[in-house]
């Protein structure tokens, strides 16, 4: 019996793959980056499942290529606006996504990042490495303190809750924007207090996004949004470059609007707004937030499972589109 094709956009842990190609003939594409657009459309020709990352644009031409024998696209990702959910569930494709196994790191590294830009780390190291250190000074980088300070959260789902927790240990108060409060217990739990978004901006020290990238959030937060926030505010975003506009951070940071600003995700990435590069008040990371060896190995895992469900004609465990099961 032939086994069925899989192409896996850029490599993966090791341990994923494995899985993989214990049923599966798998090609693991050798560009070194992003797959180019033209590769990918050759590639995916024929295929029975992909397992694709949240930088590969699988939209319908894309799903289209792939042909009728497509039946599963594993996006080894939390978030899946790269994926044309809509256009894989009407020619019956499952989409699997890999949520909960990154909670943890990427508040983590939203943590490290409210630090780092509070506190002036990264001036610090670049001041030290340049040979510029003179001793202690009573006013030199002087920063903001965690401790005690308000956090608002955008978005409180896990992540968002994630940091609340890390919050406490710093005597943070801390505030939250969602959709919805979420219940009681819970913000008794966490020591959360539910605001609205306008208060949110206007309260905090330090405001961290942790809300998925819909047509909703596009630009959550512009011009309009740096003006309510406080001068000596902070801004930190994990989640998807696109909810900021990064034009009017630029010019927040530049006019002072705000104090700073720390970066996982930008606009259009991998491109980021030059400006952005040559300011001292922005620590700026290429989107680690999960970049942990255990979280990235889980998530192979996770991915590979996930896809190999889908081709056994069970459901998947953690299937995006759950409709698609009533069109195979």
């Amino acid at each position: 019996m032939t086994k069925p094709r899989i192409f896996v956009t850029r490599r993966i842990p090791q341990e994923g793959l494995e899985i993989l190609k214990r049923c599966c003939q798998v090609e693991v594409s050798d560009y070194d980056g992003v797959i180019p657009r033209s590769l990918l459309l050759e590639k995916v020709k024929d295929t029975d499942g992909l397992l694709v990352l949240l930088t590969d644009m699988i939209d319908k031409k894309v799903i289209v290529a792939a042909g009728k024998k497509l039946r599963v696209i594993s996006n080894y990702a939390v978030g899946y606006n790269n994926i044309d959910v809509v256009e894989a569930t009407k020619r019956g494709i499952m989409v699997t996504n890999t949520p909960g196994v990154l909670t943890e790191t990427t508040a983590d590294l939203a943590w490290a990042l409210l630090m780092c830009i509070g506190r002036r780390i990264v001036e610090g190291d670049k001041l030290v490495r340049a040979g510029k250190f003179r001793g202690w000074e009573p006013m030199l980088l002087l920063g903001t303190d965690i401790h005690e300070s308000t956090l608002g959260l955008i978005g409180f789902g896990r992540i968002g809750q994630a940091m609340a927790r890390r919050a406490k240990g710093f005597n943070l108060k801390v505030i939250y924007y969602d959709r919805e409060p979420v219940p009681p217990i819970i913000e008794k739990e966490l020591g959360a207090s539910y605001v609205s978004f306008d208060e949110l901006l206007r309260k905090s020290d330090f405001i961290s996004v942790h809300v998925p990238l819909t047509e909703e959030t596009f630009h959550l937060i512009g011009q309009e949004e740096f003006s309510m926030m406080k001068k000596e505010s902070y801004l930190i975003n994990t989640a998807r470059g696109p909810i900021i506009d990064e034009k009017a951070l630029v010019k927040a940071l530049k006019g002072g609007v705000i104090r700073g600003a720390a970066l996982d995700v930008f606009e259009n990435e991998p491109a980021i707004e030059q400006e952005l590069m040559n300011l001292n008040n922005v620590v700026i990371v290429p989107h680690i937030g999960s970049a942990s060896y255990r979280t990235r190995t889980k998530m192979a895992i996770m991915a590979a499972k996930n896809l190999i469900s889908a081709l056994r004609g069970e459901r998947p465990e953690f299937l995006v589109n759950p409709e698609v099961l009533g069109k195979n």
